[in-house]
């Protein structure tokens, strides 16, 4: 579902990622972990096609990011760290505008009415998002995500601001599109979370990958915290 092939992308101060390779079969959770600035979000930002990339390749279910961005845009979803989104909207706004560059149609309202009542924001969506939460507004990002049924979900952090309860249901959310065939890539520092949720995992420090596999072969007999902080030295 994603291939990223001797990714490079590097800024004038160093920071960034370096000849990163990661292959993640249909049905698979992947977690992404390191410190702050190891190169997590510049990874995210150029497997969605926002960041531009200095070497390399990345294919979404065969689609090449940089010679065919709209067709693979179309089948993936990202969401960032930060839900900056248009705080003038309505929230219901906001939902029917982001299908509509989609293309969804028939399907939207039965979509948007079971995403917003999972996440208990239905009775806000006639409000402007500048009247939302931090948390509502992550969860009005997440169902922005859903709508078209991406095969492959990127997500930077995607439970912080979520209540217990939206992220449990979020996680059981993320399982379903991987029953379907699809895959999900996200960073994290919520290290209990990824040990219990993903089924391989890959670590950066300072650009570079430090290890990567299944959950079982990263951590051994460990807990992947006690791993984590290892490699970190």
């Amino acid at each position: 579902m994603l291939k990223i092939n001797n990714l490079t992308k590097l800024y004038q101060n160093g920071k960034g990622i370096k000849d990163l390779s990661i292959h993640i079969k249909p049905g698979e959770i992947y977690g992404f972990i390191g410190h702050n600035g190891a190169g997590k979000t510049t990874t995210l930002k150029s497997v969605a096609g926002i960041t531009p990339f200095d070497s390399g390749e990345v294919l979404i279910d065969g689609i090449s990011i940089k010679d065919e961005p709209l067709r693979a845009k179309k089948i993936m979803a990202y969401i960032p760290d930060n839900p900056d989104i248009y705080d003038f909207m309505k929230g219901i706004a906001y939902l029917d505008f982001i299908a509509d560059i989609y293309g969804v149609k028939e399907e939207r309202k039965e979509l948007i009415d079971k995403y917003a009542t999972l996440f208990e924001i239905k009775d806000s969506l006639s409000e402007p998002v500048s009247s939302y939460s931090h948390g509502m507004k992550q969860k009005l990002v997440i169902i922005s995500a859903l709508i078209h049924s991406p095969k492959l979900l990127l997500m930077d952090e995607p439970f912080v601001g979520l209540d217990p309860k939206a992220t449990h249901i979020f996680k059981e959310i993320m399982k379903d599109i991987c029953k379907n065939g699809g895959s999900v890539f996200f960073s994290t520092h919520v290290l209990d979370v990824a040990e219990k949720l993903c089924d391989e995992v890959a670590i950066v420090k300072d650009s570079v990958l430090i290890k990567s596999g299944t959950m079982e072969e990263v951590k051994g007999d460990d807990s992947l915290e006690d791993v984590f902080l290892e490699l970190e030295g």
